[in-house]
């Protein structure tokens, strides 16, 4: 899983479990488990001397997302990621074109910055932007549901539906 070579804060690297440390990570993964359920205790890291160094909590989540991928046999990609994203890095981060990220920035549905030539958004924005996307489609899919079932749409097409001709 590891390299014995450092990597720098900026590598971008893709870690795929081995099946020799199979047991390791789900050792570690039910170590990492029983961290969390105990909130008063705050896991750390200790040294080559034995000093401790308290683990944040963002760090605890990500080591407990890692592993918990990792003992489902999932690889993991660790990418540094900049709080501002040039246009072509949000689209990708979104899964849509730039062009059409460019008419969303324009729109004002997401906010973006244009210190010269250069349209940067800022990482926050568009988490947010995505989450609202996707609690706007699920209301939507609630309410089609809903308005579903009221009809007794249910339970008309118990069988194939009828040819047209």
């Amino acid at each position: 899983m590891s390299s014995s070579t450092p990597r720098a804060a900026g590598d971008s690297r893709t870690y795929l479990p081995s099946p020799e440390t199979e047991s390791e990570i789900q050792k570690f993964t039910e170590f990492l488990e029983s961290l969390a359920t105990a909130p008063s205790e705050r896991p750390a890291l200790v040294g080559p001397h034995n000093e401790e160094i308290p683990l944040p909590q963002d760090a605890f989540e990500v080591l407990l997302q890692v592993y918990e991928a990792m003992r489902r046999g999932l690889a993991i990609h660790v990418a540094p990621l900049n709080a501002q994203l040039t246009t072509q890095e949000a689209a990708d981060y979104l899964g849509i074109s730039r062009p059409t990220l460019v008419k969303l920035l324009e729109s004002g549905s997401i906010t973006f910055t244009k210190p010269g030539r250069h349209r940067y958004v800022r990482l926050d924005d568009l988490i947010a932007y995505a989450e609202s996307v996707r609690a706007r489609r699920t209301e939507s899919l609630d309410t089609l549901a809903r308005d579903a079932e009221d009809e007794g749409l249910y339970g008309v097409l118990d069988s194939p539906p009828p040819q047209t001709r």
